[in-house]
């Protein structure tokens, strides 16, 4: 699907639209463009710091962020590539720690597309590429790269020598790319392994233990999981981490939601699991604090978009898509939480995301369906989100914009109401910019 990314600075602009002419304006898989594209500009990939790799359906960008705290917390610096953006595509890309000046972004985006003739780059391709070409030439004591799409043929995987690989939660997403069953899509996640460098996943089901023990026999490495080689559970308000090393007592994460803390576990077991970059015991305990990963259950301020509203409403944004996120995202919102209320939800969807299965879990939790358009994408229409509301005997309105859907809630509550916004990560870039709250 294409990303349809765009920039306030003129020289990036004249970049992504080289790059969207240059670009096969889809998703595809396959190491040959980005191996022959690297190739091209000397191999940068091969200079990287010290790399932890991180994939999964759900919780990859959230590891990352705890990975990058308490590698920081540590005093080291970090590179970082993530993906999608929510606002500015520089966000895609941190570099020594800050996230890269539009100036860099032009210059190492024109770099590679100038060598990019006749290979048929997609838009991600490039923009890895173009990172891996930034963070070669800048100093950090670790990267830590996020897969993209998929594992074993996503263009991040070309990475030879990680000194840990980690996957987060498992769900089905993408199946025109990876599958149709948790199985396939498992086999697809942990073709990530690599010689040497452990790989670290959470807790999975029986049925895929095979899958992951083959992987790493396969890559010639161990598998370390949750529940076997390390575990993790909160306890009057503390995360409580244990492997063979020992046991480290933190904070609960900042982060919102209790799937934080699986991801948070899973960061601290790929830095312990790992014997390149020592990280001392304070700073994985600084860690649940200091991560932050905007669009997940990220409550608003009480910005621009949301002054309709009395200042006591709660409003959430989470960039949520499919059937994992949403038990995750209605557990969140459980009746301590709610007290006796219902969400309003505002909604939109990309047309290839299922609707159901996200929605299911909230079904008895939500007051109105407030459906929305995702600009620039192939979207669900109002219509389906009707469907759903009137399965649940509630109303369903469709609305113009954000503004719009919020100026209604506020102008139909009689008290200060409790919304989630959610479906769409572009959707949650599009509040996120319009509530002046950019990510930096």
């Amino acid at each position: 699907m294409p990303d349809h990314a765009v920039s306030d600075d003129p020289e990036v602009q004249s970049q992504l639209d080289r790059l969207a002419i240059l670009s096969p304006g889809a998703d595809i898989l396959g190491l040959e463009r980005i191996t022959a594209l690297l190739a091209r500009l000397g191999d940068p990939h091969l200079a990287l710091p010290p790399v932890f790799h991180v994939a999964g359906t759900n919780g990859k960008g959230s590891t990352c962020a705890f990975l990058r705290a308490a590698l920081e917390a540590d005093g080291k610096t970090v590179h970082v590539f993530t993906s999608p953006h929510l606002v500015r595509f520089n966000e895609r890309v941190r570099v020594s720690g800050q996230l890269i000046e539009d100036a860099a972004l032009a210059t190492y985006l024109e770099r590679v597309l100038d060598v990019a003739e006749g290979i048929g780059a997609s838009f991600f391709e490039v923009t890895t590429a173009a990172a891996f070409l930034a963070f070669a030439e800048h100093p950090a004591d670790a990267s830590i790269i996020e897969v993209g799409l998929g594992g074993r043929l996503d263009a991040t995987n070309v990475i030879p020598n990680p000194v840990v690989c980690g996957i987060a939660q498992l769900g089905i997403d993408h199946q025109s790319f990876l599958g149709n069953s948790l199985k396939e899509i498992a086999t697809e996640k942990a073709g990530i392994a690599k010689a040497g460098a452990p790989l670290v996943t959470q807790r999975y089901p029986e049925s895929l233990h095979a899958v992951m023990m083959q992987a790493a026999t396969h890559a010639g490495t161990r598998w370390l999981a949750m529940g076997q080689s390390w575990d993790a559970a909160s306890y009057r308000d503390r995360l409580h981490y244990r492997d063979a090393q020992g046991r480290i007592e933190t904070p609960l994460p900042r982060l919102s939601g209790a799937h934080q803390l699986q991801n948070a576990a899973l960061a601290f077991a790929m830095l312990r699991h790992q014997q390149i970059i020592p990280v001392a015991e304070a700073a994985i305990k600084a860690a649940p604090l200091w991560a932050h990963w905007p669009a997940r259950l990220q409550r608003l301020d009480h910005g621009p978009l949301l002054a309709p509203l009395p200042e006591q409403s709660e409003v959430w944004l989470d960039g949520g898509h499919n059937a994992s996120a949403g038990e995750a995202i209605s557990a969140f919102f459980d009746e301590d939480r709610l007290a006796g209320e219902r969400l309003h939800l505002v909604i939109g969807m990309l047309a290839n995301k299922d609707v159901d299965a996200f929605l299911s879990p909230f079904a008895g939790g939500i007051a109105h369906i407030h459906a929305l358009s995702v600009q620039g994408h192939d979207h669900h229409p109002a219509e389906r989100f009707a469907a759903t509301a009137a399965r649940w005997g509630i109303g369903c309105t469709a609305h113009a914009s954000p503004a719009d859907a919020i100026g209604t809630i506020a102008a139909q509550s009689r008290a200060a109401p409790k919304i989630l916004i959610a479906g769409s990560l572009y959707l949650a870039g599009e509040i996120l910019r319009l509530n002046e709250q950019i990510p930096d």
